[in-house]
């Protein structure tokens, strides 16, 4: 009896660590089908933050200056009013608006869309300094996830 005692408690063990494996792999499968998409969306939003703050230099304009003209970090990518003028008489913005959670009654679609033919939604295109960005749509969508995220 203590033979087959033993191999009945060595099956169940096998059986159950089987079971629990099982479970472990079926766990661990979910893992890694969601890893990808937050993993990208990390990704995105690294993307946007290297254009926004090391390529476009959007705070340049967009942020407000102290006397000194050091940008002030409490207002990074709020707003701010242009610090400087062209010589010729042009068409020209005064103030930069805020970036921060993107610009106010912009969708995310929209603002891709300006970031890559420079066309505001009603057909218009921005003053300048702002550039007519031609980013591709993954750049503007990235640029638009890191704004987004500054809420």
């Amino acid at each position: 009896m203590t033979t087959r005692t033993s191999t009945a408690t060595f099956d169940a063990a096998i059986k159950a660590c089987a079971a629990l494996a099982a479970t472990a792999l079926v766990c661990a499968g979910i893992a890694l089908m969601m890893a990808p998409a937050a993993a990208a969306e990390r990704g995105s939003v690294a993307r946007g933050r290297y254009l926004v703050e090391q390529v476009g230099m959007c705070a340049d304009c967009h942020s407000a200056r102290d006397a000194k003209g050091m940008i002030v970090k409490e207002t990074n990518l709020r707003g701010a009013p242009i610090g400087f003028k062209p010589l010729a008489e042009m068409p020209w913005a005064d103030t930069a608006p805020s970036l921060a959670g993107l610009p106010s009654g912009w969708t995310k679609a929209q603002f891709v869309t300006f970031l890559g033919t420079g066309k505001r939604p009603d057909g218009s295109t921005a003053r300048p300094p702002m550039p007519e960005y031609r980013l591709t749509k993954a750049d503007a969508a990235a640029v638009a996830d890191y704004l987004a995220s500054l809420k």
